[in-house]
């Protein structure tokens, strides 16, 4: 215990308590003293290569770099001396030897780090006399810009790319003057997490692509909002000019992303405005002809009023917000309609815990031992992988791989592709039980493929029978890694598969809310696939032209998540919300819950609510959880019964193989078409 131990320093005469073993720079903070710095990240391993963190320590013939010096008990630090100054204004003076001066056309210009710093540090004046140092560009493929002569080789982007992302190729070569940062055998940087290089690069040797020569950083308005092109929910900022989305990039939360962000979520922003449905369509033949609201309203009352509430059915969309399903739930109960469904595959809804991630996004970094059924989260959710990687990388985890091999970035042990040996380890035969018996917090982390197959989660849940160190105080095993944005808060309001069928002569109204994966649509309701009278009429609310719009014969433009306040719930149950980003709407688009209300009006069934409060009042009194915004409830067990029998031959197939084509948003964004062409591992990592 000694060495956790608190010691006392003192910073600059400020006495500060610190653990023993702690660097010097940590001590500065703790005291409240900035430190510049170009090389340390508080994420990445402590490299000392800059230099720029220099300090003055009692007794210490000269500075020494803070971000990799220990602290010791009673040790008397300096950080505003004239020492340290020179010595840091030197520092500063070999770092502008070969940077070049294209500030005006760097985009990095007015977020660098080292213009920041040579504000304060930098001589008006350079004693260096030779040429500056040329370095040719890399090509790190569709999202990353380099312009490597401004490299200062702080190696943030190598330390991020083998300890966070996994991506081994990218590294040093030569030394001093002819030390170049880059990928050892020209590869492009083949990761979904790409982007996070960009925001660590101090210097503007590293830019966004999409980004460039676009916008400068004091022209954009900045709004807080959320992921929704996947179901963990990463906190993001949404930088604007006017109305158009110009850039997002990650915000800080500890307990969801941390500071990092996927590609996807990072650069799909250009397919928010391809394809916009922005008017009412009425399909007339073969064609789709603008309508105009009145006109679109006045068709609908017409369809719902000559239609029995038995023959209407619903289904909601990866990207269904949960105030629009609240609505629209609340308009069909009020029909007598409770053909109800979600896209995606069926989750028993009667305990909360059976759909969600239990353990949190950032519990699983505390499991000993983890056991994944039918998911790659690499592809799936990037930034649960990442948490993955870090304890295995740490020596904390042992992860085992019950489904389709793939480059998870990070060691696993593959148990192979049959369903037989989920029952081998539910019976304790299999070699793997013995590690999930032993393990203190085992966690089980089931995907959407496996969810698919029938007969998987009873055995799943039959290994926390086997195995009580799966439920025990304080932690649950058990999760589902969900991949779509909507799906749990559809499962908290009942909004989900399986909750009734429809009749068996199929149903004679359809309504698609953001609903767009055609397999699925097709699956719930066979008949749209006719082409004769039989096939019902079908409404689809959205707001991309993509395959939910294809099966329409009437059209309603709704939002995007950067467009609107909305509620969503990711994979482990926290509720969070996104916001308006920009004033304007395009044509007519209106927001979701909205539209679901003024066709309540249109037919005679109003909702007890009129505004956005109302809607989230009643999500509360349908599921007390939705008032706590941010926060995370934890769900009460109760093992669901589900008697299908598991077929031991069963093998599981990959949920879906490209991993920047999961929604309309990718599918129609030009960025994402490109990185699916070009970076095959991170587009499909399965072997």
């Amino acid at each position: 215990m000694a060495q956790f131990a608190n010691v006392s320093v003192f910073v600059d005469g400020k006495e500060v308590s610190i653990p023993n073993g702690a660097t010097v720079y940590n001590a500065c903070e703790e005291a409240g003293v900035f430190i510049p710095h170009f090389c340390y990240h508080d994420r990445l391993s402590i490299a000392g290569n800059c230099r720029m963190c220099l300090v003055e320590v009692e007794k210490s013939p000269k500075p020494v770099a803070s971000c990799a010096f220990p602290v010791q008990p009673g040790m008397k630090i300096k950080t505003n001396t004239e020492v340290v100054k020179k010595a840091r204004e030197g520092v500063m003076e070999f770092m502008l030897a070969n940077h070049p001066l294209d500030c005006p056309i760097c985009d990095q210009g007015g977020e660098c780090d080292l213009q920041d710093q040579s504000e304060e540090y930098g001589q008006n004046y350079s004693r260096y006399r030779f040429p500056k140092r040329g370095v040719e560009d890399k090509d790190f493929g569709p999202l990353v810009k380099t312009t490597m002569t401004r490299c200062i080789h702080c190696t943030r982007c190598v330390r991020f790319s083998q300890e966070v992302a996994g991506f081994m190729s990218m590294g040093t070569s030569g030394r001093g003057n002819n030390m170049e940062i880059g990928t050892y055998v020209n590869d492009k940087y083949d990761s979904e997490l790409s982007g996070n290089i960009v925001d660590l690069c101090p210097v503007g040797a590293l830019t966004s692509k999409p980004y460039a020569f676009t916008a400068r950083p004091w022209e954009l308005a900045s709004t807080e909002s959320i992921d929704c092109l996947d179901a963990v929910g990463a906190n993001i900022r949404v930088d604007t000019r006017g109305t158009r989305v110009m850039r997002i990039l990650p915000r800080l939360n500890e307990d969801v992303n941390e500071e990092w962000l996927a590609d996807k979520g990072r650069f799909a922003y250009d397919g928010l405005t391809i394809q916009r449905l922005d008017e009412p369509l009425l399909k007339r033949g073969n064609e789709y002809v603008r309508i105009s609201w009145r006109e679109a309203m006045a068709i609908i009352s017409e369809k719902f009023a000559t239609t029995q509430g038995n023959d209407i059915k619903a289904i909601a969309g990866d990207l269904a917000d949960a105030e629009s399903m609240m609505a629209l739930k609340d308009l069909l109960n009020s029909l007598n309609c409770e053909h109800l469904a979600t896209t995606g595959p069926a989750l028993p809804a009667d305990s909360r815990a059976s759909y969600l991630s239990n353990s949190t996004i950032s519990g699983f970094e505390d499991a000993d031992c983890v056991l994944l059924v039918g998911t790659n989260p690499r592809m799936e959710a990037p930034l649960v992988a990442t948490r993955l990687r870090k304890s295995v990388g740490l020596s904390r985890q042992t992860v085992g791989l019950v489904g389709p091999q793939c480059d998870l970035a990070f060691n696993y042990k593959y148990l192979g592709n049959t369903a037989g040996v989920l029952d081998e380890i539910a019976n304790g035969t299999h070699p793997f039980a013995k590690k999930l018996a032993a393990a203190k917090k085992p966690a089980v982390i089931v995907g959407m493929a496996a969810v698919a197959t029938p007969g998987v989660l009873p055995v799943v849940h039959a290994l926390a029978a086997k195995f009580p160190n799966l439920k025990q105080s304080g932690w649950n095993g058990l999760n589902v890694l969900h991949t779509a944005a909507g799906r749990v808060a559809a499962l908290d309001i009942g909004f989900g598969p399986g909750v009734t069928l429809p009749p068996a002569a199929g149903p004679k109204l359809v309504y698609l809310l953001h609903a767009d994966t055609e397999s699925d649509v097709l699956r719930e309701v066979p008949s749209l696939a006719k082409t004769d009278s039989s096939r019902p009429f079908t409404i689809y609310q959205g707001h991309t032209g993509d395959v939910g719009a294809s099966l329409a014969d009437l059209v309603l433009p709704g939002l995007t998540y950067t467009e609107k306040d909305s509620t969503f719930v990711n994979l482990e149950g926290r509720v969070q919300r996104t916001r308006e980003a920009g004033t304007a709407t395009p044509g007519q688009a209106r927001e979701d819950w909205s539209i679901v209300r003024a066709i309540a009006e249109s037919v005679g069934r109003p909702l007890p609510y009129s505004d956005l409060n109302g809607v989230r009042a009643r999500l509360a009194d349908i599921a007390p959880h939705f008032a706590e915004v941010g926060k995370v409830q934890p769900a009460s067990f109760a093992t669901p019964v589900i008697p299908v029998k598991l077929q031991a031959t069963t093998t599981f197939q990959p949920f879906f193989t490209n991993y920047y084509m999961t929604d309309p948003i990718s599918r129609n964004s030009k960025i994402m078409a490109k990185c699916s062409a070009e970076l095959p591992t991170a587009r499909n990592s399965y072997i």
